[in-house]
């Protein structure tokens, strides 16, 4: 997420394994992050969209937890817990060294899920040159014991229907009826990912579970709850423009975008501006507040799994009414009936818009980072400065999760009832998250 921060992860690294050669060496947890931000730079460069960005990190995160788990008196494997979730072995080979072996997984796991498989390679094998330098033996048998399980893992996570949905067909527009989605500019993409509420879930036993309340009856009647909506994501986007680039709300949207690929046109060329997705915002948040605890190794796993694991179902459950509801987005309403001039602050995804998948995943990551460390957990999110934009400080998750949903009513990209009733199924999600999964034993 940050170079220089990997980069002072990696100094690090060397002069904590200034010791002798053969001396246990310790992971800690900024390393685990700094592989963590590597995956995620790594998604920013590839340009994976939000859904299957959340599947890069869940995955990793699950073989790594688990090796730690199966080893650990403090934490219960998930075996028996997600459905059909393997049962790795424990290792047999005195020289693993668990920590390793679980950061071991992350890497190679994650390499397998990315396009730019070098980059974490190189990543990897800097990590490996050092280890090797120090405690052969254990680097050895960790990485033994970790490619084991990841071939366990990635055994299990091969029958979710990724694969399948790779040669589903594309989303047909439907042209016909005013009230459903239809491309949005400035490039027109298809609708992404149609077939995502056929992934496996891993706490959801189904991705209908939590269906959100119906959005507002469509019409364009004036005096229809559907029009006033309408005419608020107008007259808010208006209002934010004349206010200017300082105005908090304008911050609030830009700060939340999120949006890995946004389109931009100069003259004849098209081009895209980079960005991490929702879910890499609040895996951010979970460093941040992971770095703020001083938690271990242990710990911060722990925190990126139940975390990646809510982001994950939630992604799902969101997708499966999107494409059900199929509604249209504001932008286009706006400019066949209102004004064709009007352009929202932020891009338009491209996908339908009921509900906002920000705050369905800003809702599920909120409620299982909150169970984690507190309800009134403050903080400074500092996730977006790579990207430009200075950080902003919360008094909670849920604090962050409220203002995460309200930023796609300011950006002017979705309607209310998306925003409120989003955040609602996705604390249904986090929740759900929370009381399934039975990860700890303190």
């Amino acid at each position: 997420m940050k170079a220089n921060k990997l980069i002072m992860a990696l100094v690090g690294l060397l002069s904590l394994f200034n010791c002798k050669k053969s001396e246990p060496i310790e992971i800690n947890r900024e390393m685990y992050q700094a592989s963590v931000d590597k995956v995620t730079d790594i998604m920013v460069h590839d340009i994976f969209s939000p859904p299957v960005a959340s599947r890069i990190y869940v995955y990793p995160n699950l073989a790594a937890y688990e090796i730690v788990a199966v080893h650990s008196d403090s934490f219960n494997s998930l075996y028996g817990q997600i459905k059909d979730f393997p049962k790795i072995p424990k290792a047999q080979d005195p020289n693993v060294n668990y920590e390793m072996a679980a950061l071991v997984a992350h890497m190679e796991l994650s390499k397998r899920l990315i396009f730019s498989e070098q980059m974490m390679e190189q990543f990897r094998d800097s990590l490996y040159a050092v280890w090797n330098t120090k405690n052969p033996e254990s680097l050895e048998a960790s990485q033994a014991y970790g490619l084991e399980v990841v071939n366990e893992i990635a055994a299990w996570m091969d029958k979710d229907m990724y694969k399948q949905t790779r040669t589903m067909p594309k989303f047909t527009v439907n042209t016909e009826e005013v009230s459903r989605w239809q491309p949005t500019p400035p490039a027109y993409i298809d609708g992404i990912e149609p077939a995502w509420n056929k992934i496996r879930t891993l706490a959801l036993e189904s991705p209908d579970q939590f269906r959100p309340s119906e959005h507002p009856e469509f019409s364009l009647e004036e005096e229809s709850q559907f029009y006033k909506e309408l005419k608020e994501v107008y007259e808010i986007g208006n209002e934010i423009r004349e206010g200017g680039d300082e105005s908090e709300q304008m911050q609030i949207a830009r700060f939340w975008d999120c949006n890995p690929y946004v389109s931009v046109t100069r003259g004849h060329l098209m081009f895209a501006k980079k960005k991490i997705t929702p879910g890499a915002h609040w895996i951010g948040i979970t460093e941040i507040a992971c770095r703020e605890s001083d938690y271990n190794f242990e710990e911060t796993l722990y925190a990126y799994t139940k975390t990646s694991i809510a982001l994950f179902d939630g992604f799902i459950s969101c997708w499966d009414e999107k494409y059900r509801s199929n509604l249209v987005r504001p932008e286009t309403l706006i400019n066949n009936y209102i004004d064709d001039q009007w352009e929202p602050i932020l891009q338009t995804p491209p996908f339908p818009e009921y509900p906002s998948g920000h705050s369905v995943v800003s809702g599920a990551a909120s409620t299982v980072l909150t169970s984690i460390f507190g309800d009134n957990y403050a903080f400074h999110d500092d996730t977006e400065e790579p990207y430009g934009l200075p950080a902003r400080d919360f008094t909670s998750f849920k604090a962050a999760a409220d203002e995460a949903a309200m930023s796609r009513l300011y950006g002017g990209i979705h309607y209310m009832a998306a925003c409120r009733n989003g955040l609602v199924q996705g604390r249904m999600v986090g929740d759900l998250v929370v009381n399934k999964f039975k990860m700890k034993n303190f």
